[in-house]
């Protein structure tokens, strides 16, 4: 058994979509994982007062991660570690780990410390429409969250050490980890000291995801150490290369911040149904965009290092075409059985029929973007591979910005010109629903990450494709006429199980649902198949070649 686990362990992989769906089933566990745990926190709390604070107190905590740990990330470290082992210097790169470590604790402590310090003042200005209690609540429970940061950082630290021996499965298990974490505060410390006990949960959670790791890191001899003789010109050389990356995650964390500051001034429960529709929308862009942009990187890495333009460019091509292929299909049954999966995913007593309408609605309006948000996702990973760090920075900040002044500029809209938002609530059938304002905030988010792709995608187009024949377009009808065949034939069977299935029980809801998507799922598929679509007969190849037996190095953790 343990020679069977070495040796899955070092397997190599040799195609995109092996090493994609590899990754794509490692972020499917931890995406479930992740459902449950929402689930949980919808049936224990209910979108409400206490989950808004819950949901808002994640937001100074995850631009502290953002912001300082993701500059010690896998992707920058990797190389300086693989150069000084690959010259047979262990004592330099055990040297390296303690420097950066050293330098990460420094810098996350004193940060940590001042902002508790001033939390009070903070949260004035990310939950403006907060109840005096609940900015108390939120004080607390922000200062509780700041340890989370500290350790998920030193996990990312230590997991370059994880990959770099080709212990990647064990990488792949933190996010699943820190949501048991998560699940356990939620079941049984919210129920004896409230939503503190959620925050003990968090930070338990990633106490979790970073103690996983340390057996193997230890094993190497590779395990950081506490200096205060510190190499700083290395440390500057570390930040150098993982600025662009950090302040572009940070833009993308600054916009979110907002949106939640919008969200305090809403109804109450705002904050709760709109962050349980985004991390709804974000499963299927972690297992597809995520997949498939991580997947590619080293291959663009190698192709554009030897100058190899042409096939540089086909990589890209190729791993767009599949974002695509994924992508369609899972925005057309998203957008028809929304209200099942919501229903099914987080409905109980304490989530109401109209928390669920609204969340499905949130959800249906997030997807529209699901594709360019996959595309952005590889574009920037080609920029990083021909070291072009500025152009997805300088674009991520516009788009983030527009997505701050689109919401603003819809709820003015709501407010104002009431048939606007009339006409948006018949199309998704929640006319009859409380606070369908809130929906002004995921149209924002999907209308700026839209722009965001269509910008960098004109840059990318001028900048490495002028020359060459760009081949989206099959893709496009192809996986488009098979995912609306999915979605006309799961919307029409919808009917036909609503009088099979008592859909005023759960398991009626679910049955309703998972038979309609099954059956539209065939008929998109039996589409692909007449068409004789590429994609498709790609990925039933890369099935035969067991892709599970490959090795791939996984993303680290984006957030908290």
């Amino acid at each position: 058994m343990v020679n069977r686990i070495i040796k899955f362990l070092n397997q190599e992989f040799r195609g995109m979509n092996e090493a994609a769906l590899l990754l794509g089933g490692f972020a499917l566990l931890s995406q479930i994982l992740g459902l449950v745990r929402d689930r949980m926190l919808a049936y224990f709390v209910g979108a409400g007062p206490i989950l808004d604070v819950y949901y808002a107190a994640f937001r100074i905590p995850d631009f502290l991660y953002i912001s300082i740990a993701s500059l010690a990330s896998v992707t920058v470290l990797m190389p300086f570690l693989v150069d000084k082992i690959n010259n047979s210097n262990t004592k330099k790169a055990q040297e390296f780990m303690n420097n950066v470590f050293s330098a990460y604790m420094i810098f996350m402590v004193i940060m940590s410390v001042i902002i508790a310090i001033f939390m009070p003042y903070i949260v004035s200005y990310i939950v403006p429409g907060f109840s005096e209690e609940q900015m108390s609540l939120l004080i607390t429970t922000s200062r509780i969250m700041l340890l989370s940061p500290v350790f998920i950082g030193l996990s990312n630290l230590i997991g370059t050490v994880t990959q770099l021996f080709r212990n990647f499965l064990i990488f792949s298990l933190s996010p699943v980890f820190y949501n048991i974490g998560i699940i356990v505060g939620v079941i049984l410390l919210y129920p004896k000291i409230g939503i503190h006990g959620l925050s003990l949960g968090v930070v338990f959670g990633a106490m979790m995801h970073f103690l996983v790791q340390v057996p193997v890191v230890i094993k190497n001899h590779l395990f950081p150490r506490l200096i205060f003789k510190i190499n700083w010109k290395e440390i500057l050389k570390v930040i150098k290369l993982s600025a662009p990356r950090t302040l572009t995650l940070s833009c993308n964390s600054l916009a979110f911040i907002f949106l939640i500051a919008m969200a305090s001034n809403l109804k109450s429960g705002s904050i709760s149904l709109f962050t349980f529709a985004f991390n709804l929308q974000s499963v299927p862009v972690g297992i597809i965009g995520i997949s498939y942009s991580v997947a590619a990187f080293p291959i663009l890495v190698k192709t554009f290092s030897s100058k190899d333009m042409n096939n540089f460019i086909n990589q890209i091509i190729f791993a767009a075409r599949q974002i695509i292929f994924w992508s369609l299909p899972v925005v057309a049954l998203l957008i028809v059985l929304r209200a099942q999966i919501v229903r099914v995913i987080l409905g109980s007593e304490t989530f109401s029929w109209s928390d669920t309408r609204l969340t499905a609605a949130s959800v249906s309006l997030f997807v529209i973007s699901l594709v360019t948000q996959g595309l952005v996702l590889l574009i920037v990973r080609g920029y990083y591979a021909a070291g072009n760090t500025k152009k997805p920075l300088f674009i991520n900040v516009f788009s983030s910005l527009m997505i701050i002044i689109f919401a603003q500029s819809l709820i003015f809209i709501f407010k104002n010109y009431p048939i606007v938002l009339s006409k948006i609530e018949i199309i998704l059938r929640v006319k009859d629903v409380p606070g369908t304002i809130m929906l002004a905030l995921p149209l924002a988010y999907a209308l700026g990450s839209i722009l965001n792709f269509f910008l960098i995608w004109i840059l990318f187009k001028k900048d490495f494709l002028h020359n060459s024949k760009i081949n989206l377009s099959s893709c496009f009808v192809e996986s488009g006429l098979s995912a609306l065949v999915m979605g006309l034939v799961a919307y029409l069977l919808l009917g036909v199980f609503n009088n099979v299935f008592n859909i005023d029980r759960g398991w009626g809801v679910f049955a309703q649902g998972f038979f309609s998507g099954i059956l539209g799922l065939a008929s998109g598929i039996l589409v692909l198949i007449l068409l004789k679509n590429k994609e498709f007969f790609d990925i039933v190849k890369a099935f035969s070649n067991k892709f599970w037996r490959k090795r791939v190095v996984a993303p680290e953790q984006r957030g908290l």
